[in-house]
């Protein structure tokens, strides 16, 4: 379970920070680290002298020039935010994520991204947007500041210790483990790529049938996308939707 969680850090200013995250990574045997558009270098001597030890996983940090790229292949993209949003989103605590995990990650191909934002401003709204679900730290709110490789270590921790519940338990039946609702599911579910390319696809018809107006978009798109991140579709249902899409494409040409 753990080899399918990715730590995605975001726009990261401290090379320190990379190193202190990777060592709370290690720790808790996360050994898949990407990197988004970093703000430093992040192999810099501050960033081995920070991993303590956990210098493999610097060097083998990946780095993106995008969120989408950083988590294109993964079946669940959770947000850390610690900020409310105008736009309600499917909030988790890190009990909770962890919890869900041994499902979540059952699926052959299924992958989990654990993004984290910048040091200063966090994840933007468009990159939150991005995310099926957000976690939320509960610390006191009297001084809720929480350091970026202690963010990662206590969401680390809790994804450990969902892991060696499941070891110390007895093997779950078919039934029990496959996503997303405890039944047997037919199809793998549905990656992030596949995902944004719906909403591109989306978007486009949306527009060409003058439901949705670019210029007034009253939050039409992220509302959608939470709609459909929220129901974590498989391969299949994504396959059904993008053929709808194209149904309706092809009778505006024709029409036209």
């Amino acid at each position: 379970m753990l080899d399918r969680i990715r730590i995605v850090l975001i726009g990261t200013s401290h090379p320190g920070n990379i190193g202190a995250a990777a060592r709370a990574m290690r720790n808790m045997g996360l050994e898949d680290l990407a990197l988004v558009t970093p703000r430093c270098d992040p192999k810099d001597q501050e960033a081995y002298s920070r991993a303590s030890g956990a210098n493999t996983l610097v060097d083998a940090a990946r780095q993106f020039d995008a969120l989408e790229a950083a988590v294109a292949d993964c079946t669940l993209v959770v947000g850390a935010s610690a900020r409310s949003r105008h736009l309600p989103w499917p909030m988790v605590s890190p009990r909770a994520l962890a919890e869900s995990l041994p499902q979540a990650l059952a699926p052959d191909g299924a992958r989990l991204a654990l993004v984290f934002g910048r040091e200063d401003t966090g994840l933007t709204n468009a990159e939150l947007q991005r995310c099926h679900q957000h976690v939320h730290i509960p610390t006191n709110p009297d001084f809720s500041s929480l350091n970026l490789a202690a963010a990662v270590q206590v969401l680390a921790y809790e994804c450990r210790q969902a892991y060696l519940a499941t070891e110390e338990a007895a093997p779950p039946s078919a039934s029990e483990t496959d996503q997303p609702f405890g039944v047997a599911w037919d199809n793998p579910p549905a990656t992030h790529a596949d995902l944004e390319r719906f909403f591109v696809h989306l978007e486009r018809t949306l527009t060409a049938i003058e439901f949705h107006d670019p210029d007034n978009p009253r939050q039409l798109m992220a509302r959608l996308r939470r709609l459909f991140l929220r129901a974590h579709l498989d391969s299949m249902e994504m396959n059904i939707l993008r053929g709808i899409l194209g149904t309706i494409d092809k009778r505006l040409r024709d029409r036209s």
